[in-house]
């Protein structure tokens, strides 16, 4: 093969590179909250926006601080398993990875009112939670049967390896979305339950793409292609809630709650391309590294509304109820230039709906609970199968000055992967079917 000519025809054949997310793709993943709390919480799927009494419920609905009586605190751990199957052109690739982590903390102090005053009890709340955990892995194989690197792109003389063995992308992803909650609410003439809260975000998410291409001109010689992108994407956020839980009798709540929009002020590294290519024929192998280039923006999410019902059974059980509603096509970025990137987010997102149910009955000391959850994918171009749909189990035991929760959580959704992006050439998406598991263990300590 002739000595290379052009490494500027170089540097332009690799934008086929494999691809990080997008900026939509980021706005909505840092839209997403997953059911992710104290055992009880995540064993009732969530279903809190009307039953308060749990330092996660206060998440979805501040007003719930009301609904405690007593000061506590209380710490979860949590253990994931998720198993990702790749499908790309009639190859099927297993993926399953465990992960662990310290998921919530935090405290609730309950001050007493005068017995005379209209407004029983003041309560002041702390807690700290994971929103979203972004540990995650996969790798996709196939062979779409398209070279997107012939080799006469740099050299025009030489044979174009148009045959291809086959295509390999690994995706690895790393960080977390902690939320630190501040509120306070109080109960007004036994009837109305009101709260407010400041929640504070910690962002860290790092992505890690290699796309592998192994072609061969039919003559006995390869070309091995490798390409790498890196995303790291850090920074904090901002938003505010209130909400509110009505009883009408004994027996009913009902509750509403409105998460403001979160402000973020967020900075990415990234490496646009790290690659390599290898010939066998002449034994070269050429590289271009594009650097770490540093970038500035702003993300405003879409704001949420719950709203939640909830029937109790006396002090035997109970029923619950969420519906909440997002516009992900609210989702906005500022910066140096997103007028493209905010116009494809009105044009590729939609609403957004989820629906939580979920039950608890007690035995004595011992509770028993169980859960449902469901929300609709925000990409217009999604299929029913990329919803997320899951169930939730979980059993408690109250002591006299603490109490242990633990909750099993199982989440199945699909979802597309497309590593080449550009209109020139007609390859597939990968086809991912995501099942996650989910162990929380919580314990409570009355203070």
């Amino acid at each position: 093969m002739k000595k290379i000519i052009s490494i500027g025809l170089l540097c332009l054949s690799f934008s086929l590179s494999a691809q990080t997310l997008s900026y939509g793709d980021m706005g909505i993943l840092l839209t997403n909250e997953n059911i992710n709390g104290t055992a009880r919480f995540n064993a009732l799927s969530g279903a809190f926006g009307a039953l308060g009494g749990d330092l996660s419920a206060v998440d979805i609905n501040p007003a719930g601080a009301a609904v405690f009586r007593n000061s506590e605190f209380s710490a979860s751990f949590a253990f994931r398993n998720d198993e990702i199957t790749s499908n790309y052109y009639g190859s099927s690739t297993q993926n399953e990875y465990d992960f662990n982590n310290f998921s919530q903390a935090g405290a609730v102090f309950v001050f007493n009112t005068p017995n005379n005053s209209e407004w029983r009890n003041v309560v002041l709340g702390f807690n700290y939670s994971r929103t979203n955990d972004f540990d995650g892995s996969w790798i996709a194989l196939g062979n779409s049967g398209l070279a997107t690197w012939t080799g006469d792109e740099i050299d025009t003389d030489s044979y174009p390896y148009t045959q291809t063995t086959g295509q390999a992308f690994k995706n690895f992803t790393a960080g977390e979305n902690k939320r630190y909650t501040f509120s306070i609410a109080s109960q007004y003439n036994k009837k109305l339950y009101f709260g407010a809260s400041i929640n504070s975000y910690d962002i860290n998410h790092f992505q890690q793409t290699t796309l592998e291409e192994n072609n061969h001109d039919g003559n006995g010689n390869d070309l091995d292609a490798s390409f790498l992108q890196e995303l790291s994407t850090y920074g904090d956020g901002i938003s505010f809630s209130i909400g509110l839980i009505a009883k009408p009798n004994k027996n009913i709540r009902v509750g509403l709650a409105y998460q403001s929009p979160i402000w973020y002020s967020l900075i990415e590294d990234s490496i646009e391309e790290d690659s390599v290519l290898s010939y066998s024929n002449t034994g070269k192998s050429i590289s271009y590294y594009s650097g770490i280039n540093t970038f500035s923006y702003e993300l405003r999410t879409p704001s949420k509304l719950t709203g939640s019902l909830a029937y109790i059974f006396n002090k035997n059980g109970l029923i619950s109820l969420d519906y909440t509603y997002k516009n992900y096509s609210n989702i906005h970025f500022k910066g140096n230039d997103f007028l493209t990137d905010n116009q494809d987010v009105k044009n590729d997102f939609n609403s957004s709906s989820g629906i939580r149910i979920g039950t608890e009955w007690r035995i004595d000391r011992l509770s028993l609970r169980g859960g449902y959850h469901t929300e609709q994918n925000p990409y217009k171009t999604a299929i029913s199968s990329d919803n997320i749909r899951g169930f939730s189990l979980g059993a408690g035991l109250n002591f006299r000055g603490f109490k242990f929760d633990i909750a099993y959580q199982k989440d199945t959704n699909t979802a597309a992967y497309n590593f080449y992006p550009s209109d020139d050439f007609s390859v597939n998406s990968a086809e991912l079917d995501i099942d996650t598991s989910k162990i929380t263990a919580t314990l409570t300590l009355k203070l």
